[in-house]
């Protein structure tokens, strides 16, 4: 018999006496062995998360009745979140690290400024004619374009326009819960103080420059967070058209790219990877966004969310 064939069986904790379980208890201790091969799994982790798929045709509707059943002023964010049921719907997350939901902006309306330890990531699904001003500077929001926030600094949004505003938001809500983390703080004002003309973070970050004496080290306003905090949808559609048509496309990704912190090269947050990418033969777009643990995939024209579990390819 080979050793490791004695710990087969573990314990059980209905196997040791009610009365030192409840001194246990009593001092707040918890034997381990009983839910060992629970906290440790063998071979393959354990996944909670469930692939799942959210149809927007399907969560449109209920998103633009929630603009009439609740004002701005009642909801501070009118959003319909994606939760994953292997999670449970009460935790309020698409998978082990992400939050996502769908966010309602009507027009004349605003979303007044705060500012949140957790990064944020928007996919703009719909609608013309609203703003997210981060950090003093304003950027108008198209549809296709990717606009993050730094964790901890001061955002908000409005609709000047004439029709609703829809985007995909994606915070690392569950990962910095897990590390008791998480904690917003509201703005004095409705709309922070535009400091900065629109496009000042693009025309310094955005062109393979850099302002002098700022490196990923030294200077860099948001930490190891991307300077540039919209990503034009105009200038990504470009690249992938441009390469589709001139570069060998991979049989499995079509022409996908990642966006990039420009001081760095690495990821735009230190949380969440993204990238676009455009599937071969086929009018989709698609954003992706990575953690350590999972995947979640937004398909524009195709109007799907999908979340991917750790290990499963879609």
């Amino acid at each position: 018999m080979q050793d490791n064939d004695r710990f087969t069986t573990l314990g059980r904790l209905e196997d040791l006496p009610q009365s030192y379980r409840d001194e246990l208890t009593q001092l707040n201790l918890v034997p381990l062995w009983p839910s060992l091969r629970a906290v440790l799994p063998p071979h393959v982790p354990t996944r909670r998360t469930q692939a799942t798929h959210w149809s927007y045709q399907k969560l449109r509707p209920l998103l633009l009745q929630a603009g009439e059943l609740t004002p701005i002023e009642k909801a501070e964010r009118r959003v319909l979140v994606l939760a994953n049921p292997g999670h449970g719907l009460e935790k309020m997350q698409a998978s082990a690290a992400m939050y996502l939901g769908m966010q309602l902006l009507l027009p004349g309306e605003w979303a007044p400024s705060h500012r949140h330890t957790q990064s944020a990531l928007r996919f703009i699904v719909e609608g013309q004619g609203a703003y997210t001003a981060v950090d003093g500077e304003r950027t108008t929001m198209h549809p296709g374009d990717f606009i993050i926030t730094p964790s901890w600094t001061w955002h908000d949004h409005g609709c000047e326009g004439n029709e609703p505003v829809v985007w995909l938001d994606g915070l690392d809500i569950p990962m910095i819960r897990f590390l008791d983390a998480g904690f917003a703080e509201n703005g004095s004002a409705a709309s922070q103080i535009v400091t900065r003309a629109e496009g000042s973070s693009y025309a310094q970050y955005g062109h393979s420059m850099a302002p002098v004496r700022v490196d990923s080290q030294h200077g860099s306003p948001f930490g190891k967070t991307s300077p540039i905090f919209s990503y034009p949808y105009e200038r990504s559609r470009e690249a992938l058209h441009k390469l589709e048509q001139s570069a060998a496309v991979d049989a499995w990704d079509g022409v996908k790219l990642r966006y990039i912190n420009p001081l760095t090269g690495g990821s735009p947050m230190p949380t969440m990877a993204t990238f676009m990418q455009r599937l071969r033969g086929r009018p989709l777009i698609v954003w992706t966004s990575e953690s350590a643990a999972d995947t979640v995939r937004a398909v524009r024209f195709a109007d799907n969310v999908i979340a991917n579990p750790p290990g499963l390819r879609p």
